[in-house]
């Protein structure tokens, strides 16, 4: 079983920074891609990034690159996403998954564990 918490949200001005974290308990994560989504009111829940088990490749939405950056530490069974130049938006929430297939890194289907999510804001 895993459990992932999400944590490190809150309210921040655009243009700013921000690192959110995705803590594993239960089975260790270290051998799973892993990836972080978010929903924003009224919308979807769209693919923010990925990272595969070993954290050598990385992949992103075109939305985030190259501000962007998801890493991992594996001894710490911790995920993290760096975001900076953040632009404003209201009440979005962020969640990482477990991803539980070989199939597309952007697919939220291919996950198979969830965190409860961290809500992030960007003010103007």
């Amino acid at each position: 079983q895993v459990q992932l918490v999400e944590s490190g949200g809150g309210l921040v001005q655009a243009g700013g920074s921000l690192r959110l974290s995705c803590a594993s308990t239960g089975r260790p994560v270290s051998n799973y891609a892993m990836g972080w989504f978010r929903q924003a009111p009224g919308k979807e829940r769209e693919y923010v990034a990925a990272i595969n088990w070993s954290g050598s490749n990385t992949y992103y939405a075109d939305s985030v690159k190259g501000r962007f950056t998801i890493s991992r530490d594996d001894a710490k069974n911790t995920v993290y996403l760096q975001m900076s130049t953040l632009k404003p938006a209201g009440a979005v929430v962020y969640y990482c998954a477990l991803k539980m297939s070989s199939g597309n890194y952007r697919s939220d289907h291919d996950y198979g564990y969830w965190g409860q999510g961290t809500q992030l804001t960007v003010s103007t």
